[in-house]
């Protein structure tokens, strides 16, 4: 495991389009049919990542917490299956299953979106807003496998909750670090 940072995406990017196999639902899914009306969410996770295990089940609640109030969250796992086979969609489908993931759980398995939103890392997480444009990517909060503090998406929390309420995003963010994506050797 390779600890890499994210590479935080320019402020104001509009969020990359994608048409990815959805392991939910066995259906097709683009940015338009998981945006929400306020945003969305997009984070790059795996099956295997201790990084992603330490903050899944607060991302799950999140989502919870979120959806509901008009932020989509979608999970796209772009791992080269080749190198990490517990990443690959069936995997990817019990994972989802047995957590109870809320959100779609989308598979790149050409890496051409983790690419285009210059992922690096999981978790690496990008909220947009309505009108797909980057207002936060960064650390989910300050927690990591061994610092000992609590797992609370506070830092994630807090850009949510300002794009809900129009206030502005402090622009002073922090990379969120994990493991290095797999990517496909000679690409």
């Amino acid at each position: 495991m390779s600890l890499t940072a994210s590479t935080m995406m320019p402020l104001g990017t509009p969020a990359p389009d994608f048409n990815l196999l959805d392991v939910r639902s066995g259906q097709q899914a683009t940015l338009q049919d998981c945006a929400g009306a306020q945003g969305v969410l997009i984070a790059f996770i795996c099956n295997h990542c201790p990084y992603v295990h330490h903050i899944e089940d607060e991302l799950i609640e999140l989502a919870w917490d979120y959806q509901a109030r008009g932020i989509a969250v979608v999970a796209i796992s772009a791992n080269d299956v080749e190198s990490s086979h517990e990443d690959g969609p069936l995997r990817m489908q019990d994972r989802a299953s047995a957590k109870g993931y809320p959100f779609p759980y989308l598979y790149d398995e050409t890496q051409e979106v983790a690419r285009a939103y210059d992922a690096a890392c999981t978790p690496d997480l990008f909220l947009f807003d309505g009108q797909l444009k980057c207002v936060y990517r960064g650390q989910f909060d300050a927690s990591r496998l061994d610092n000992g503090i609590e797992v609370t998406g506070n830092d994630l929390r807090r850009a949510c909750d300002a794009l809900l309420t129009g206030d502005p995003i402090d622009p002073n963010q922090t990379p969120s670090v994990g493991c290095n994506i797999k990517w496909k050797t000679g690409t």
